[in-house]
């Protein structure tokens, strides 16, 4: 039987550990047993610190949030309360930026989290962008005539046979429902 030489293999292991800890401190990036150990802990490091990262984030918002909200007297958790109640879905992170990048738009923000607070504002309030938009709910139910069409549409079937492809389809079927009030019945 013929003799296994695995140096070229063990060579190239160790090179591909000691390419990876290129920059590493002292003898951690020259040795390959203390290189490869470095790795290992680099590697559980990186691991546990890429969800570390998610929450250091969360928390440097949050101060960015609280440090905004002080500025417009009111305290960081009666402002998020404020905009629960007021239905107003803006994660921490936009709020961090218009914090910082438009401190009028935080501060109509604000003035809509003492209003949802207070009971003022329904959960109808809608945040795109730099803009707040605010849909009071009225006390009085206006009844309205509407026509409404209502398209349904089912979806092409496909008939397949061992000689010929052909493909059969529905037509689009179009209902048309009209609503009365009360006043129109009598």
């Amino acid at each position: 039987m013929a003799r296994v030489r695995n140096g070229a293999v063990t060579k190239a292991r160790h090179k591909k550990v000691l390419k990876e800890a290129k920059g590493y401190f002292g003898s951690k990036h020259r040795l390959y047993k203390t290189a490869k150990e470095q790795l290992m802990h680099s590697g559980q490091y990186a691991f546990r610190d890429r969800k570390q990262k998610k929450r250091d984030f969360r928390k440097l918002w949050i101060t960015r949030i609280n440090a905004a909200c002080r500025q417009n007297d009111i305290s960081y958790s009666r402002f998020i309360e404020g905009l629960n109640k007021a239905g107003v879905e803006v994660n921490r992170k936009m709020l961090s930026e218009i914090a910082i990048n438009d401190p009028k738009a935080f501060s109509e923000l604000v003035k809509t989290a003492r209003d949802g607070k207070a009971g003022k504002l329904t959960p109808a309030t809608e945040v795109a962008g730099n803009e707040v938009t605010v849909k009071k709910a009225t006390a009085k139910k206006e009844a309205v005539k509407e026509e409404k069409v209502v398209a349904e549409e089912k979806p092409a079937k496909k008939t397949t046979t061992k000689k010929d492809t052909t493909k059969t389809t529905t037509a689009k079927k179009t209902t048309t429902t009209k609503k009365t009030t009360k006043k129109e019945d009598k």
